[in-house]
């Protein structure tokens, strides 16, 4: 496995198996933003777990494979990625019902207030749970560019994401969490597309709850399970509302009521996906030894290889920034969709938003700045 506490960009290349480009060879595969390329270890996992756990041993491996405890075992691994202490990230379930049970819980910690702020460019699935959940918990939805929102004494929750899914901006969480917490709000941040590719100090920002999925720069395959943060501080008086029985204090014990379980444990909701998490499992040995601040500045060369091989006039949304940037970089261009799927039959893989914009994702364990720059050379021939 790479170990590497400085790793350039394409450190970990040959542990992957990339997409095949239409004339043969690998295709410069820029769509990690959306769903990682496969890490080899992960199919290993899955092998192992299907052929020498599954088959050989059926429901002992609960036990005997330690498959019970890998909610919170595998989310301890995460957990070191998002500067989190041990013991506050449990994997399991998808990002939506991640997402629904922290803003539900989060609302709870902050009883008598009536707003729940959210930000208004916020990925689908974050604005749609905002939705309900202001419903369910009789809040006032209001939103706004999270750079801008304004917490008061009113406001119980802010729910934020680390990086723009669009447009790959980056958001200063740090200022938005003190903003927040001078309001008396609780925090609540949505990791997706900033785990894996930057360093994110879950506990040195004092953010609240948080969440994420797994399969964009974790690799962890399509539909992986995602994780979920809460801050040791809010243990105590946490109360999620999917009560599910694995969560349980007791969850073989089959009591008529739910007892939550100690710490991050009862956000724990239904039987753990275990292929899946296998799967995820062994993705994340790509990161063994690395540095993810290291990870991010090969990550910023990319983007910057790219950049700076785009030709003029090609309008670039991203910011420029280094700081303000994320792990992709999109640019508006009148069909997207067309262009997307040209420079697919050219071996280059990237995705497109609506209505116009093209997303290029750089993840550098497997992009190297030759493919930046292809990427922007056969956009360019493209663009004519």
């Amino acid at each position: 496995m790479p170990s590497n506490s400085s790793p350039e960009p394409g450190f970990a290349r040959d542990a992957f198996v990339l997409p095949r480009a239409p004339g043969g060879g690998d295709a410069v595969y820029l769509a990690g933003n959306s769903l990682g390329a496969q890490p080899r270890a992960a199919r290993r996992a899955v092998l192992v777990a299907v052929d020498d756990q599954w088959g050989a041993v059926g429901v002992a491996g609960w036990e005997e494979c330690g498959w019970w405890a890998t909610p919170q075992r595998l989310g301890d691994r995460v957990g070191a990625l998002v500067g989190a202490a041990p013991g506050q990230v449990v994997v399991g379930d998808s990002t939506s019902v991640q997402l629904f049970g922290a803003l539900i819980a989060a609302a709870r910690l902050r009883p008598g207030r009536s707003v729940l702020l959210s930000d208004a460019g916020h990925f689908p699935t974050d604005r749609y749970l905002a939705s309900s959940v202001a419903r369910l918990t009789g809040l006032t939805l209001a939103t706004g560019t999270p750079d801008a929102l304004a917490p008061d004494g009113d406001t119980a929750v802010v729910a934020v994401p680390a990086v723009d899914f669009r447009t790959g901006e980056r958001w200063d969480l740090a200022a938005i969490t003190a903003r927040a917490h001078t309001a008396g709000a609780v925090v609540v941040a949505d990791l997706s597309h900033a785990v894996g590719a930057m360093p994110v100090a879950l506990d040195d920002l004092v953010i609240d709850l948080a969440v994420g999925c797994t399969y964009k720069y974790l690799n962890g395959g399509p539909g992986a399970p995602a994780f979920a943060y809460v801050a040791a501080r809010h243990h105590d008086v946490l109360d999620p509302p999917l009560t599910g029985w694995t969560g349980h204090a007791d969850p073989f014990g089959m009591t008529e009521d739910w007892t939550p379980a100690p710490g991050v444990g009862r956000l724990r909701v239904g039987t753990p996906p275990m292929l899946s998490m296998l799967a995820l499992d062994g993705a994340l040995d790509v990161f063994a030894g690395v540095d993810l601040a290291a990870v991010r500045a090969a990550s910023l060369a990319l983007g910057d290889a790219f950049l700076a091989a785009l030709p003029e006039g090609v309008e670039v949304v991203t910011p420029r920034e280094p700081a303000r940037r994320g792990g992709h970089v999109a640019v508006r261009v009148s069909d997207a969709e067309g262009l997307r799927a040209a420079l697919a039959h050219r071996g280059v893989v990237v995705d497109a938003r609506p209505p116009d914009l093209l997303r290029f994702g750089f993840a550098a364990p497997y992009v190297t700045l030759d493919d930046a720059r292809t990427a922007a050379r056969e956009l360019a021939a493209l663009l004519g």
